[in-house]
């Protein structure tokens, strides 16, 4: 009876502390993410697979309720328990990265996944970015009040492999989020101006060098021609995906409407934006890009109000990540951006990256509750 009693006070303790704004953005965005996977990619299961209508969306929703187990888990844990974690977790998925190259999945030219025994096919950097920022902002905050420039120099030894070893599958994407999510926390941390924009130059040539003069990144150099000029003929997606938002109007065709889904693969992960314009209208990604605003807003309040360094650090360098994908999600469906490959948080289709955003607003929620 006793033992009921402690865990009822300790679940109490946690709803009664937790930031219940920022809980019900995270929330809304999991439904939405559902809703719009249950209507949007029936279709596509009954079509293609030749299966029950649902796959895809009972999927989602598994995955789903592993990721809230995960938020939760996250979120309850005390500070030190939190660190000491994503420290473990974080080897544990940069060995899956580096097995990658030996082990991967290959899928239309990028090994970027990995089959783990029971487990389903992962994406080792999806769930490595949570626990990567949270490391990096520790190794920023080592040193502050000994020698500064010693923690860039030790954040850089942090993020230098995780970027060779994707360059390497090879995922530019994820490898310029991660660079600019980086670039973002040392800017903040107070970095002397100097030395921030040599760090952003060296990163912007050698970026550039490695797309436009190796040849294992051609297809990153095709699809930014391409980007530049439509006329080409080699950028079919971006054009049906521009003309599914065209043709949805502010409005939408309608829910099961849309044709975008079986004109472009992997629509649901890719291009959700211009799947969602398509059949309920633009009026609503307005909506849903007005939530990831203020999800950003509520964050940075608690940011502007936290006292530990540490804890600053590693909500600015979390909800950048976030939005930072979010707009380029946005922006490759509106063609103002190439095409990337980057999903939508919380609302594209796909196990590794449900988990990694249930993961990340977890440790958002740990580190905004308030303090007793």
């Amino acid at each position: 009876m006793q033992n009921k009693e402690e865990y009822f006070n300790y679940f109490y303790g946690w709803w009664k502390n937790i930031d219940k704004s920022i809980l019900f953005i995270v929330l809304s965005l999991f439904f939405l993410g559902l809703f719009f996977s249950l209507v949007s990619t029936s279709l596509i299961a009954s079509d293609k697979l030749q299966t029950n209508s649902y796959y895809f969306f009972i999927k989602h929703f598994i995955f789903v309720i592993i990721g809230l187990c995960c938020l939760f888990s996250f979120s309850i844990l005390n500070h030190k328990q939190l660190y000491n974690l994503s420290k473990i977790l974080f080897f544990i998925f940069f060995l899956l990265l580096i097995l990658i190259p030996f082990f991967g999945v290959e899928v239309k030219g990028s090994k970027r996944w990995i089959d783990i025994l029971f487990l389903p096919r992962i994406q080792p950097i999806e769930l490595l970015k949570p626990f990567l920022i949270i490391v990096i902002s520790l190794a920023l905050t080592l040193g502050e009040h000994r020698n500064k420039y010693l923690s860039y120099i030790l954040s850089l030894f942090v993020i230098f492999p995780v970027i060779l070893f994707l360059v390497m599958q090879p995922d530019i994407g994820q490898s310029i989020l991660i660079l600019l999510t980086w670039l973002i926390l040392i800017f903040i941390s107070g970095i002397n101006l100097f030395i921030f924009f040599s760090f952003f130059f060296i990163l912007v040539g050698s970026t550039s060098y490695l797309i436009f003069f190796i040849p294992k990144f051609e297809y990153i150099k095709s699809r930014i021609f391409s980007f530049l000029d439509p006329s080409s003929g080699n950028s079919y997606q971006s054009e049906k995906a521009s003309e599914a938002i065209i043709g949805g109007g502010f409005f939408g065709k309608g829910v099961g409407e849309g044709t975008l889904n079986n004109r472009i693969p992997e629509a649901h992960t890719d291009y959700i934006v211009s799947v969602i314009s398509e059949e309920f209208g633009i009026m609503i990604v307005i909506a849903i890009i007005l939530i990831f605003i203020f999800f950003a807003f509520q964050v940075v309040k608690k940011i502007s109000i936290e006292k530990e360094n540490k804890i600053k650090l590693i909500l600015m360098g979390l909800i950048s990540l976030l939005i930072l994908q979010t707009f380029v999600h946005v922006g490759v469906n509106i063609r103002i951006l190439p095409t990337t490959g980057m999903t939508l948080p919380f609302l594209s289709y796909g196990g590794s990256s449900i988990i990694s955003n249930s993961i990340l607003a977890g440790i958002i929620l740990n580190l905004t509750r308030r303090k007793v």
